[in-house]
């Protein structure tokens, strides 16, 4: 049996996929949370028993810690543990982010239950699931990097946007969605002069003159639907 942990804040979608995989017959549920650190303690938990999961199911938008921080750090800790990313989000949002940051793989809630019960088993067995839209955003990405190392296609002709941090890539998302910098800073729990400083990077990084444009930004890329 693949044991599994699903992190998603929503009760109702962990319902879905509890149903999804009680019918797949060889995936077991070895534990739920609704928030990261939650997750975290989970994983802790099945580790310290001998018991750990085999793949954890990871929302990438959640309260206190969004699923980008928490993937750092089961990381961190659990280099060898599959986590599968799950997301609303368009897939070149943040699809190849988490992929960099050691994601096994990285599926839109969108998808169908034989489709995440196939991510599951091949993550399970130490594959990358990878659909072909990200294949594309991920060939893109390395592509741009190529370029760069051999002084042709690079930085300069990437998106703007990824030259962002990982943490200011969390603000832009948050500014282009229409939240303020206090609303900002009370998600992360930073202070509202940290949020500032992130935004006036991002500002300059991105070449746009406040938040509307920004979101213009986002939209023009995709990044964000409307």
């Amino acid at each position: 049996m693949i044991r599994v942990v699903i992190c998603d804040d929503h009760v109702i979608v962990r319902q879905g996929i509890k149903q999804i995989l009680a019918d797949a017959g060889d995936i077991a549920l070895a534990g739920e949370a609704g928030n990261g650190p939650d997750a975290m303690t989970l994983v802790r938990a099945g580790a310290a028993a001998g018991t750990p999961p085999d793949v954890v199911l990871l929302d990438i938008a959640m309260p206190q810690r969004d699923g980008l921080d928490v993937l750092k750090s089961l990381k961190a800790e659990f280099p060898r543990l599959p986590v599968l990313m799950l997301s609303t989000y368009p897939d070149r949002q943040y699809a190849v982010r988490s992929l960099k940051l050691g994601a096994a793989g990285y599926l839109n809630k969108s998808a169908d239950s034989e489709q995440m019960i196939d991510a599951i088993r091949r993550v399970a067995q130490g594959k990358l699931f990878i659909t072909p839209s990200v294949a594309e955003q991920l060939a893109g990405a390395v592509g741009a990097g190529i370029g760069s190392r051999k002084g042709g296609v690079g930085d300069d002709e990437a998106p703007l946007h990824e030259r962002l941090s990982h943490r200011e890539y969390q603000v832009f998302g948050l500014l282009a969605a229409g939240k303020s910098v206090g609303e900002i800073a009370e998600q992360l729990v930073l202070s509202s002069n940290t949020v500032s400083t992130y935004r006036a990077r991002i500002l300059e990084k991105t070449g746009v003159r406040n938040d509307v444009e920004l979101a213009l930004y986002a939209v023009r890329q995709e990044l964000m639907q409307v």
